[in-house]
C-alpha cells in the first residue's frame, strides 16, 4: 500500500518536471522570438537589391552598433555572440550585393568572406596626391594592372592624357567598380570627371583671373585645397593667391615648398628648406608651380574661379582653427604675433 509520504513525493516529481517542461517550451518561444528579431530579422532594404559598402578596418562590432543604432536590428548581444561563436574570420572590406528578403544571418555570413564582394570601393581623397593614388591601384588586388607599373612618361602616354602627370587631373570621390577592372580604366573615368568639372568651372569663370587657361587654374586649385581645410575659407584663400599672382607677389606657400621637397620631406620644413630652389618652391619662382601639387574637389576649382572680392593678400593660421587674413604687413605680422602667442599658451597649458 502507497504511503501518503510517497505519494506527496511522487507529486512533488511531477510538479517539477511539468515546471521544467513549462521552462524549457518558454525558454524555446522566446529564443524563437529573440532569433526571429535578430539573426532571423529581414535586413532591411528599399528595393530588390542594394549595395552595402564595408571599408577596411570596420568590424562586425562597429557594423552591429551602427545598425542597432539605425533600428536595423534587435538584440545585437545576440548578433554579437553568434558572430564570436561561429564566424571565425574578420569581415572584409569590400561591396555587397543584398537582396530582398535576406536575413541579418545570411547578411553578415555573406561578409565573412570577401569574394562574396561583388564591387571594389576606391576611395579617392580630396587633398592627397595620385602618387599616393597610383600606389594604392598597384597595391589592390581587385584591380587588373595594366599601366601603373610602367614609367610615368609611358603612363601618359599609355593612357592618353596630354599632360606631364596625373597631379590634379583626377577627381576625389568614392567610386565602385567591378572587381578585375583595369587600372586604365579607373583611372580615365577619374579624369574625365575631374575634366567635365574643370571645363564646367572654367566656362563659368569669374572675369579678370589672373590665369591663362584652365590647367593653371587647376594648379591653383590644388593650392587652395593644401591651404585650408575649411570650406568658409576655400574663396578667401584665392582671392588672396589671385592678388598676388596680379600684384607680381610670389605666392610663398609651404604646401609647395614640401611637394617640392618629395621624399625629403619628414614632416617639418626649415628656413633652409623655403630658401632652397625647386620647380614649386612659391618662396624662390614667381608665379604657379609646373603642375598642380595634389588633387582638388570639385569646391576647390569652383573656389578659384570664384574668389573673394576683398583686398586682402596676407593670411596665417590662428591656431585654434582657421586662418587670419590681412590687408597690409603690419596686420599681417601682428596676425603672426597673435599665432605665436596662441602656440606658446597651448604648450605652457600642457607643462605639468
Amino acid at each position: 500500500m502507497v504511503t501518503k509520504s510517497l505519494k506527496t513525493k511522487v507529486k512533488k516529481i511531477l510538479t517539477a518536471r511539468v515546471w521544467l517542461i513549462c521552462f524549457i517550451v518558454v525558454a524555446i518561444l522566446m529564443s524563437s522570438v529573440i532569433y526571429k528579431m535578430s539573426l532571423g530579422r529581414v535586413y532591411p532594404i528599399t528595393a530588390n537589391k542594394q549595395f552595402v559598402s564595408i571599408n577596411t578596418g570596420e568590424t562586425y562590432g562597429g557594423l552591429i552598433d551602427k545598425l542597432a543604432e539605425q533600428n536595423k536590428i534587435n538584440f545585437p548581444f545576440v548578433l554579437k555572440l553568434y558572430r564570436k561563436l561561429f564566424i571565425q574570420s574578420q569581415l572584409k572590406a569590400g561591396v555587397y550585393e543584398i537582396h530582398q528578403g535576406m536575413t541579418v544571418k545570411q547578411v553578415f555570413d555573406l561578409m565573412s568572406d570577401a569574394d562574396n564582394a561583388q564591387m571594389n570601393k576606391i576611395m579617392v581623397i580630396d587633398g592627397t596626391t595620385s602618387k599616393q593614388l597610383i600606389e594604392r591601384l598597384r597595391k589592390d588586388p581587385n584591380v587588373v594592372k595594366t599601366v601603373v607599373n610602367l614609367p610615368e612618361a609611358e603612363m601618359m602616354k599609355a593612357l592618353a592624357i596630354p599632360y606631364q602627370n596625373l597631379e590634379g587631373l583626377l577627381a576625389p570621390d568614392t567610386y565602385f567598380f567591378m572587381k578585375g577592372e583595369t587600372d586604365k580604366k579607373i583611372i580615365l573615368h577619374l579624369y574625365h570627371r575631374q575634366m567635365d568639372t574643370l571645363d564646367h568651372e572654367w566656362q563659368n569663370r569669374a572675369k579678370g583671373l589672373p590665369y591663362k587657361n584652365k590647367y593653371e587654374a587647376l594648379i591653383m586649385a590644388s593650392i587652395v585645397k593644401r591651404e585650408t581645410s575649411l570650406d568658409r575659407e576655400l574663396t578667401q584663400v584665392s582671392g588672396v593667391f589671385a592678388r598676388r599672382l596680379e600684384l607680381g607677389m610670389r605666392l610663398q606657400t609651404d604646401p609647395t615648398v614640401i611637394y617640392g621637397m618629395g621624399e625629403r620631406y619628414n614632416g617639418k620644413i626649415t628656413k633652409q628648406d623655403l630658401r632652397t630652389p625647386t620647380a614649386y618652391n612659391t618662396y624662390t619662382i614667381a608665379g604657379l608651380p609646373p603642375t598642380p601639387i595634389a588633387l582638388p574637389d570639385a569646391k576647390s576649382i569652383n573656389a578659384v574661379m570664384h574668389p573673394d572680392d576683398s583686398k586682402n593678400v596676407y593670411f596665417v593660421a590662428t591656431g585654434n582653427g582657421g586662418h587670419k587674413f590681412s590687408e597690409n604687413l603690419t596686420d599681417h605680422n601682428q596676425a603672426v604675433q597673435d599665432y605665436l602667442s596662441v602656440l606658446r599658451s597651448k604648450k605652457d597649458g600642457a607643462t605639468p
